[in-house]
């Protein structure tokens, strides 16, 4: 039997900069919280749920173009590869394209330890001979590596369109992030929700079944539970829209009545319909996406896309200085 070749790197935020990004959101006007903690156990669970809904179609349209495309898309990539997968979550995604294109090893991170525990041990069951790092970061907010990796081409795999929930020009930084990290020799492999009609995006972020409500509210049962917050779950909603003007669906928890919620000796007052922002997800057309690839240093090599026009899948190199 094959030796299993695993390794964590846990590089977990703390509880204490969940409290801190907590207070900070609620004090601000308007009031918000990182998107990033969606991504508790329940939470990334629940994800994976949404990605299977008739109603979401990033999830299965992106698939569906690594599937079609992936002798293309493999061709186009560095043999023998570091692959990195910032929110690697389930791991789904790579699994189509890895044993044609050999990395040297597989690098996935996701800011849910035993979400990413678990689905790298998978992985690497069903994927004997490759070398897993999985490390467990807050990879929103600074692409580090761990220490000792080898130095090799290094190749960026961020699907699912999470690019949309940076702001334009925190995207641009983001990508200029990666176009670092991956230095000359590097390429990026990423996905991108298009610009399209606003019923079936709408419907993408407030699903029939309401497993995205579930995935929203989770946040307030994971505040709750970590941080000793009183939220009480009855008095709010689910509440996301298409903000045409921004480009963006928005996502936010809404108070269905004026309330005082306690976290760590603060006190918020909420008024009746006052929301918590707690997500956005930023649409793109081709034109918009790679200009802001060009602004952060990378060219645009290829695009392949759905015929339906739903979704993008991009490749860029970096520019050589």
């Amino acid at each position: 039997m094959s030796e299993q070749k695993i390794h964590f790197h846990d590089m977990h935020p703390t509880a204490n900069d969940l409290l801190e990004d907590v207070i900070t959101g609620l004090q601000k006007s308007p009031r918000s919280i990182p998107p990033k903690y969606f991504y508790d156990e329940k939470g990334s669970q629940l994800f994976d749920q949404i990605t299977e809904l008739e109603d979401y179609y990033p999830a299965r349209t992106e698939i569906k173009i690594l599937q079609e495309c992936k002798q293309d898309i493999v061709g186009l990539l560095n043999k023998g590869c570091m692959l990195i997968e910032p929110g690697g979550g389930s791991c789904s995604k790579v699994r189509i394209f890895v044993n044609e294109l050999r990395p040297k090893m597989y690098v996935p991170m996701d800011i849910s330890k035993q979400h990413m525990l678990d689905s790298a041990e998978q992985m690497s069951k069903e994927i004997p001979w490759l070398d897993i790092h999985a490390v467990c970061n807050d990879f929103t907010f600074k692409l580090v590596l761990p220490e000792g990796l080898p130095d090799t081409a290094r190749v960026v795999f961020f699907p699912g369109s999470s690019i949309g929930n940076f702001h334009p020009q925190a995207a641009v930084q983001y990508l200029s992030d990666i176009a670092s990290l991956v230095e000359e020799s590097g390429q990026l492999l990423i996905g991108v929700d298009l610009k399209k009609n606003k019923n079936i995006l709408e419907r993408a972020y407030d699903d029939s079944k309401g497993v995205t409500a579930k995935f929203n509210m989770n946040m307030l049962t994971r505040l709750n539970n970590e941080l000793s917050a009183d939220f009480d779950l009855q008095a709010w909603n689910h509440y996301s829209f298409y903000n045409s003007e921004q480009g963006r669906i928005e996502m936010h928890l809404k108070s269905m009545c004026e309330q005082v919620v306690c976290i760590d000796n603060h006190e918020f007052y909420f008024a009746e319909n006052e929301t918590i922002h707690t997500e956005n997800s930023y649409k793109y057309t081709i034109e918009e996406f790679q200009s802001l690839g060009v602004e952060a240093g990378l060219c645009a090599e290829k695009v392949w896309v759905d015929d339906d026009n739903l979704f993008s899948v991009h490749l860029f190199s970096v520019k050589s200085k």
